[in-house]
């Protein structure tokens, strides 16, 4: 019999972190713990109000699938369960990990890869702030390889001009968080390709992102909140050249393995994130996160503290997870 615990925790992150919609000051995470016998299996999850989760609901979910599980639920149930979000990605996960112990095996054995995971570089997000402000925490991490920008829209391209001015051998990706409008589109697309820009994530709200399909785009453009799950990625074609896949939208690793096969097949680049979280949570999306164009898994970079063990972080190099900490 397996039995299902849910928990909530909360991290608090070093200083604030700021994006279009809003500040916070901690990362509020939701942990599964799945136990059969002497094995264990762990996942986290980030809900997340812009797609209509709390904490609670999220724990109401999940303590309400424990009859469920202790029955036999199995992670192939799990997909037509519940749909894509924050509960379905942390019992996912907590399923692939008790997996891989109880058979003795890794994850990304499991998970059809063809070699253990190597390390990965990603990128290191800078709140957004003035341009001032902003430069000032890039000229701090100037040898970090790789920033990723949050922006609003009025002031971005003096924001961008001052980070490259501080950060000139880095690359550079940025992320509007859906809160440029469609006059800013291209003008602001070719303004940030003049500054090296590689790529543009979500510039439109999802739903309002038509326009896209109708103008030139200088750079390319990335599907973020308007990217879920396998069943709305035609709805992308056409619109977006790349697509961030997130564990906590696909609704786990199962899911969002499928959606970047679908992507690659589609010859759409793909973008690996995350949510604010530790690095419980960005262990199953390192195996994602392998020869992708762009990682964005520095979570628990941004945060005071913690898992421990956690993830290895050399600079901005991640190291695949240990068994201790996931899969």
């Amino acid at each position: 019999m397996v039995r299902l615990q849910a928990r909530h925790e909360s991290w608090p992150i070093a200083g604030s972190f700021t994006i279009s919609r809003g500040s916070k000051t901690s990362a509020e995470v939701v942990v599964v713990e799945l136990r059969a016998g002497k094995h264990a299996g762990w996942g986290e999850c980030v809900p997340y109000t812009r797609y209509g989760e709390t904490v609670d609901t999220v724990l109401e979910t999940l303590r309400g699938l424990k009859d469920e599980v202790a029955d036999g639920m199995t992670r192939a149930d799990l997909q037509d369960r519940l749909p894509p979000g924050a509960a379905r990605n942390a019992l996912d996960c907590a399923f692939w990990d008790l997996e891989a112990k109880r058979a003795g095996k890794r994850a990304w054995s499991l998970a059809g890869l063809r070699s253990a995971p190597k390390p990965i570089v990603t990128a290191y997000t800078i709140s957004l702030g003035t341009a001032e402000s902003m430069a000032k925490a890039a000229a701090a991490n100037a040898a970090r390889p790789l920033f990723k920008l949050k922006l609003t829209g009025k002031g971005d391209v003096d924001r961008v001009a001052a980070v490259r001015k501080a950060a000139p051998q880095s690359r550079l990706i940025v992320d509007a968080n859906e809160a440029w409008t469609p006059d800013m589109v291209a003008p602001y697309l070719e303004e940030m390709a003049k500054l090296g820009v590689a790529m543009v994530e979500q510039p439109l709200p999802a739903g309002n992102d038509a326009i896209l399909s109708e103008i030139h785009r200088a750079i390319p453009v990335c599907a973020d909140e308007s990217a879920h799950a396998c069943s709305e990625f035609g709805d992308l074609v056409g619109k977006y050249d790349m697509i961030n896949i997130k564990l906590d939208k696909t609704g786990g690793l199962t899911e969002a393995m499928k959606l970047k096969a679908l992507a690659e097949a589609e010859g759409m680049r793909v973008m690996v994130g995350c949510m604010l979280a530790t690095s419980l949570a960005m262990a199953p999306a390192v195996l994602l996160a392998q020869n992708v164009d762009v990682v964005d898994l520095d979570g628990p970079l941004l945060l005071t503290g913690d898992r421990d063990p956690g993830l290895t972080f050399d600079g901005s190099i991640i190291r695949p997870p240990k068994p201790d900490l996931w899969g």
